[in-house]
């Protein structure tokens, strides 16, 4: 992947959420004072400001869609501790510092306005924001409609002839809703009940079960069609030159297909866009690579996902060959095997003219231990698809589109890392080849050399349990810039990660460590130079420091405190040990660790995490992140997490 897919390791504010209704904003008497933390916290004290009034608001933006059904919070500050806030007449807290953060009803509208006023026993001052909203429609009228927005697939689709592909459409409740096909054909959509999605980023972080409740809708309409071209010819699934499909001169409006909705003597028809081919019978082959353009400054590395726009699942190397078996716009459909399907960039795709698609041949598979790692090679014929899974002593690599033909498995000298390798055929045209381990893994790579496919093992270090982080080559990496997340005084996350870094740093040389650090000045940095940066160095653990903030439609006020995330099952029980010891050092609420999709956690080379040690957001985190005080206890925090964990993995030898 280039060096700026996936979703990145900012700040939760960053991912936009809608919520489920919430309770209207408290009273006058119920304003939020004091459970913003747990009682006994450890932050040092928000200082005093006393100044003149100036309201400011920090979030939302100007350029901020605010994507929440019906409330949502907005956070500044008003220049002066002792100021009394309200926004649409509803009180917000201000803290001693003039910071201040609201939880409120959402007015309903797609540009909602709020009036801020703010008082002191010496002044009053005004605002008028304005802030836009993502996502919100009118309510429904009772007459007929019709969503064409709603309408999917829509765009550019090639499909099997012999596969169904369902349609669907949102329009009024009780209408009839029917496509008409260019050759005359009707076909027949059917309603249904649907339940209203919830929105991944507030089933991932809103902790109340009531507001994850979604209602049920009687709009959504279906079909499915199978083995019909429909609309204009998008042109061949891959391009000679890879990327978008070629470009579609003018079309009459004949040939594309219409959408009717009828209710009584009312009838409403759209075209629907959809551009719809069936692929041939002979196989088209895709060669992947995230480079097409020879620019450089990639990983290496497609990502490959179980549905369009889904989680990254797979990861293939430059090269990997894999059968095509759809594409949805910009979306491509590979067959791994007979019995696994993958999706992934067609802009990372080529096609490979001749391929005839023959099963590559698992050949006798070579160890060599080294120094560092113990290197295998599987010998294919073909670079095929593969994928790794990992438990605490064992690597099994499962490689899809291949048969097996392992005549020999040779260990080389004598090693004590692999104890065994076995190989199996459990499913057509897939071939697994399981590496048990007798220590806890630690980390691996795969690259490919020629049709060989090399993985490499990474030895553990040599741990001293008494002193566990001496001698140990730790990449801390400061979350940010581009992005993050501003306080409500205006400090931004990467200035506060960089502070906390620098302060551990110094905590880790004390104990022995060397550190490589990700970045040392507020210069942006894309997030593949920062996992480069550390696998090069030859790092043996990664952690990226950051600060947290909400999506939109989570309440700030009951859903703050410490977390944090992994990747790869082996770094648990780090995140895990510097959890435990993030909330013993700031004593704030517990949010638990976490698996997330984020790129700084995804490296296999070595064990890696990200912290969400506070949340900016919140006024009286944001000023501990101010202080050299809070940011030591971050830091301390993080140095005891790496500790506990070497020293339990010095213990867990043979």
């Amino acid at each position: 992947m280039g060096p700026a897919r996936g979703f990145a390791p900012l700040s939760l504010l960053a991912v936009f959420a809608a919520c489920a209704p919430a309770a209207a904003p408290p009273g006058p008497a119920a304003v939020p004072r004091s459970d913003t933390v747990p009682a006994g916290s450890a932050l040092p004290p928000v200082p005093v400001v006393r100044g003149p009034l100036d309201i400011r608001v920090v979030y939302p933006g100007p350029s901020v869609r605010v994507a929440a059904r019906d409330s949502s919070f907005l956070y500044g500050s008003v220049g002066s501790g002792d100021a009394m806030l309200t926004i649409n007449g509803a009180p917000a807290r201000v803290w001693p510092n003039g910071a201040w953060l609201a939880w409120l009803a959402l007015p309903p509208d797609s540009l909602m306005r709020f009036h801020l006023v703010a008082r002191t026993p010496r002044d009053t001052a005004t605002l008028e924001y304005a802030v836009a909203r993502a996502g919100w429609v009118q309510p429904r009228t009772e007459g007929l409609w019709l969503d064409t927005l709603s309408l999917t697939p829509r765009g550019r689709v090639w499909w099997p002839a012999t596969e169904y592909l369902t349609l669907a459409a949102r329009a009024s409740e009780g209408a009839v809703l029917r496509l008409r096909l260019p050759d005359g054909t009707v076909l027949p959509l059917t309603p249904g009940d649907a339940e209203e999605p919830v929105p991944d980023a507030q089933r991932a972080f809103d902790r109340d079960a009531d507001r994850l409740i979604a209602p049920m809708r009687r709009d959504r309409y279906t079909a499915v069609l199978r083995g019909r071209a429909v609309g204009p010819d998008p042109g061949p699934p891959l391009p000679p030159r890879g990327g978008s499909p070629l470009a579609m001169g003018p079309v009459a409006d004949s040939a594309w297909a219409t959408l009717e909705a009828i209710r009584g003597a009312d009838t409403i028809r759209a075209r629907w866009p959809l551009q719809l081919a069936l692929l041939d019978t002979l196989p088209v082959m895709a060669r992947l690579d995230d480079d097409t353009t020879g620019a450089g400054g990639t990983d290496g590395l497609t990502p490959g996902r179980a549905l369009p726009g889904g989680t990254y699942l797979w990861f293939f190397p430059a090269g990997t060959q894999a059968r095509v078996s759809g594409r949805v716009n910009g979306d491509l459909r590979l067959r791994l095997s007979p019995s696994a399907e993958g999706w992934v960039s067609a802009a990372e795709a080529l096609p490979v003219p001749g391929e005839d698609a023959i099963p590559a041949v698992v050949g006798s598979v070579t160890m060599a231990p080294e120094q560092d790692r113990v290197r295998v090679r599987i010998p294919l014929g073909r670079r095929v698809p593969f994928a790794i899974s990992e438990t605490e002593r064992e690597l099994t690599l499962r490689l899809y589109d291949a048969v097996g033909d392992v005549n020999w498995i040779r260990y080389g000298a004598q090693d004590s890392l692999v104890r065994q390798i076995a190989w199996d055929q459990p499913a057509p045209r897939q071939v697994t080849l399981e590496f048990e381990l007798s220590r806890p893994l630690w980390g691996y790579q795969t690259r490919w050399q020629g049709t060989d496919l090399v993985l490499e093992i990474r030895r553990p270090p040599r741990l001293d349990k008494g002193h566990p982080l001496r001698g140990r080559l730790i990449a801390l990496d400061p979350g940010h810039p581009p992005a993050g997340a501003t306080g409500p005084t205006g400090l931004r996350e990467a200035e506060a990660n960089l502070a906390i870094a620098l302060e551990l740093r110094g905590l880790l040389e004390e104990d022995g460590a060397g550190v490589l650090l990700t970045r040392t000045t507020d210069a942006p940095l894309d997030l593949w130079p920062r996992i480069d940066l550390a696998e090069r160095g030859g790092a043996e653990i990664l952690v990226s420091i950051h600060n947290n903030a909400l999506p939109d439609g989570v309440n700030p006020f009951t859903h703050n405190g410490t977390s944090v995330y992994y990747n790869q099952p082996r770094s648990v029980s780090l995140a895990r040990a510097i959890q435990d010891a993030l909330l013993r050092r700031l004593r704030l609420r517990d949010l638990g660790i976490g698996r997330g999709d984020l790129a700084l956690v995804r490296p296999t080379w070595m064990p890696s995490v990200l912290t969400e040690g506070l949340f900016i957001m919140m006024p009286d985190q944001e000023a501990a992140l101010r202080s050299p005080q809070g940011r030591r206890l971050y830091a301390e925090a993080i140095r005891d997490g790496l500790r506990r964990f070497l020293r339990d993995r010095a213990g867990a030898g043979p």
